[in-house]
Parts: C-alpha cells; structure tokens; sequence
C-alpha cells in the first residue's frame, strides 16, 4: 500500500472517530422528544463519551503500552463499530448511554494511536505538517459529524447515519489490517513527581487553565445550542441546526494559517489574548433572538477558539524543557476535562434561568481564562 493511501485511511479513521464523538451532540433535543427526558439528561449523551477523554492522557500509558498503535487502532474501531450498530438499533435510554460510556474509553485510544502512526510515520522534517494536517482533519470530523448527524436526522431520522458510521468504521477496521506494521505508540507513564513538577512551573499553570476555560466554555455552548433553537421555533429541523455547525470549518482556516496569524500580531501570547476577546465577542452575539445572527456568530465564535487552541498546543510544546510528553498529556487532559465539565454544568443555569443568564455564565468563564492569558502574557513576555 502506498504512503498516500495509509495517509488517507488514517485520516478517514479520524474523521469517522471524531463522527462517533460528536454526532449526538445537534440533535440531543430528538433525543429528549424520544425518549421523554429533561434537557439536562439528553446532554448526557455528550458528557459521557468525554468523560474517559480527560484521563485518558494520563492513564493510557499504563494500560497499553503492550499494543502497536496498528494493533490499537484496529480493536477500537472494530468495537466502535459495532457499538455505534447497536446504539443505532436500541431504543432503550439506558443501554445508549452505557454504549456511549463504553464508546468513550475506545475513542482515546483510537485518537492516541492515530496520532501515533501519523507521528511515527513522519519524517523528522515533515511530522510538524503532519501533525498539524492531523489537527485540521479532527476539525473537519468534529464538523461533519454534528452537520452531517444533524441533515440526515432531518430527512431520515436519526438511526440511519448512527447505523452508517458504524458500518463504515466496521470496514476501516478491516481496511487497517492492509496498513503496514509500526512501532509501539508512545504513551508516557507519568510519575507523579514529576507531573508535580510540570504543573508547578506558572506557565503551564497558566496555560492548563486558559484551556480548561476555553474548551468548557466551547462545548458549553455547542451542547445546549440545540435546545435554544428549539425554543425559539418548535418547528426548528435537525437539518437546520446541523447548518449552524458550518461556522465551525473557521477551525480548519485557521489551523492552516495560524502562523501568519501570530506573526501578523507579533507573537503567540498576544495572539492569545486576542483570540480569547474575539471568542469573547463571537459569545455575546448569541444574544440576539435570531437564527441568522446565531449563524453568523458561530463563525466568530470558531475563529476566536481555535485560535487561542491551535496557538496553546504548539506554544506548551514550545516551551516544555524536559517531561515534554507529561507536558502534552496533562494539557490534553485539562483541555477534555474542561469539556466534559463544560457539557453539564452550564445547562444548570440553561435549565433554571434561561439562555441569557446561561450565555452571563459562560461569558464569565472565559473571562476567567482571559485573566489566565493575560498572566501568561505578564509571566512569559512575547513568547
């Protein structure tokens, strides 16, 4: 099998690992019509595949370290696959979201062997393009599965494209086997010493924080979303809220141009704290009582986040002297933890005061992380 062709399926398994992780997500409100729930346990379908993301940085390194990435990854979609069959035939509210739970632990390692094989594969020339075509492409998953899950719960409900995801994750899997052997992935087995060390140093104290903030604040919003516009229209299809994901491909521009971006302002921290206001700004426009607002806004929105992201993760392995993999981990786990919290906390103030005081809420969360940025700035310079 050529280069090109092993390039190609490992980034289709990404995109189809990234459908698997997000394709619940607009059209949770289907979900509380179906089966009679309140907001809050419809967005549990969300929380509960993310949850194994915030630890699983930190403990995989003890669990597979006697598996190649190949072996790995092949296993995990295999049994993504066939979990995402029968999520897409069950109707019992319990059982989907246990297979969402059991989901969520399969997903870490298929994204850590992907990244992996990717970075393995590479060259010591080209692994910083490959990585980054890896970031972009788990943009463009995370884009097409809650757009395209969305579309497709229009038109024919929502089991098909479940069913669909799982028969072609099913068949990656066995498309892998033709895949040529790698070495085992690199997961870290992190002392506690030393990840103790690494969160002491301010700068990646700073840095953890602002992220946790940014990520929380991201999927705060993209989980309850759907449920506002259903408020404002009843009659507000699935198709239509999967189209207010579109903003999100400002991920993909800007992960390709995001070192024109920083040398047009003049270095990563201040990019940082721009971003974060433009992320700030594209927030409050989801004020406004209007679907077309509401669109327009999720383009600022995306801009200002994977912004401040794409500049984060390159500037903690930037300044990582030693433990660089710890380093990686806990920032990885502080981005998901963030998440995860971020898929259930803020419906509190969605359910019991509305979508203003919830969108108050978050504005003060990422204020929180802008303070971070803003330390960081102080504690760094023109990093």
């Amino acid at each position: 099998m050529s280069v090109k062709s092993q390039t190609l399926i490992l980034y289709l398994c990404t995109i189809l690992v990234l459908c698997t992780l997000y394709a619940a997500q607009p059209i949770q409100p289907l979900f509380k019509s179906e089966f009679s729930l309140n907001s809050f346990q419809a967005a549990i379908f969300t929380t509960v595949i993310m949850l194994p993301l915030g630890i699983a940085p930190i403990l995989y390194g003890y669990i597979l370290e006697n598996f190649s990435a190949k072996q790995m990854l092949s296993g995990s979609m295999l049994f993504l696959g066939i979990l995402e069959a029968i999520f897409s035939l069950s109707s019992s509210y319990p059982l989907l979201i246990g297979i969402r739970a059991v989901q969520g632990f399969l997903i870490p390692a298929a994204l850590t062997s992907l990244i992996s094989y990717i970075s393995t594969s590479a060259t010591v020339s080209t692994v910083q393009k490959a990585l980054g075509n890896y970031v972009a492409v788990t943009i463009i998953g995370g884009f097409l599965g809650r757009f395209l899950s969305g579309v497709s719960a229009g038109a024919f409900g929502w089991r098909p494209f479940f069913l669909l995801i799982g028969i072609c994750l099913i068949g990656l899997s066995l498309l892998l086997m033709k895949v040529k052997a790698d070495a085992k992935p690199a997961f870290s087995k992190p002392a506690l010493s030393h990840a103790l060390k690494v969160v002491k140093i301010r700068h990646n104290t700073f840095l953890y924080c602002g992220i946790f903030a940014v990520f929380f604040v991201f999927q705060g919003l993209l989980n309850f979303l759907p449920f506002e516009l259903k408020t404002l229209s009843g009659s507000f299809s699935e198709g239509k809220v999967g189209f207010m994901y579109a903003g999100y491909i400002m991920g993909v521009i800007t992960a390709f141009n995001i070192s024109k971006i920083v040398k047009f302002i003049g270095s990563e921290t201040k990019s940082l704290i721009i971003g974060a206001l433009i992320y700030l700004a594209g927030l409050q426009l989801f004020n406004f009582p209007s679907f077309k607002v509401m669109f327009c806004s999720m383009f600022v929105f995306c801009l200002g986040m994977f912004m401040v992201h794409t500049i984060a993760a390159g500037l903690v392995n930037k300044l990582a002297k030693e433990y660089k993999s710890i380093t990686n981990g806990l920032y990885l786990s502080s981005y998901y933890a963030g998440g995860t919290f971020g898929t259930f906390i803020p419906g509190y103030f969605f359910q019991h005061y509305g979508w203003h005081v919830f969108l108050a809420f978050l504005s003060l969360a990422l204020f929180v992380g802008l303070v971070f940025w803003i330390l960081l700035y102080r504690e760094i310079g023109n990093s």
